[in-house]
């Protein structure tokens, strides 16, 4: 089955960065569209990036555009979430998620596969 696993969490200063990635075994990732959310304690679980199969899309939420880039490497069946600009607003729980010709839509339900999640602590 379809197995996605992140890494690359941890906890920074504010301003500072982070990478996530996202390894994914079991299927056939050139046709997964590759997503990231992130869920806060005590707030619902939000779209934060997505990129089609291709590469060639990627949408945004308007809280991370401009500070988080989303990027893909088939060769690696891996996914990437690099996170610049950090403040404590983006304290969650990140998790990717995986939808084969996915449309990066922003539900929770659109997304069939999911990993465990990764945590990220920004401090002031």
């Amino acid at each position: 089955q379809v197995q996605l696993v992140e890494s690359g969490g941890g906890s920074v200063q504010a301003g500072e960065s982070l990478r996530l990635s996202c390894v994914v075994s079991g299927g056939r990732f050139p046709t997964f569209a590759m997503g990231w959310f992130r869920q806060a304690p005590g707030k619902e679980r939000q779209f934060v990036a997505g990129i089609n199969f291709t590469g060639g899309v990627k949408k945004y939420a308007d809280s991370v555009r401009g500070r988080f880039t989303i990027s893909r490497d088939n060769t690696k069946t891996t996914s990437y979430l690099q996170m610049n600009s950090l403040n404590p607003e983006d304290t969650a729980e990140y998790t990717c998620a995986a939808a084969r010709f996915g449309k990066l839509e922003p539900e929770v339900a659109a997304w069939p596969y999911w990993g465990q999640g990764v945590q990220v602590t920004v401090s002031s």
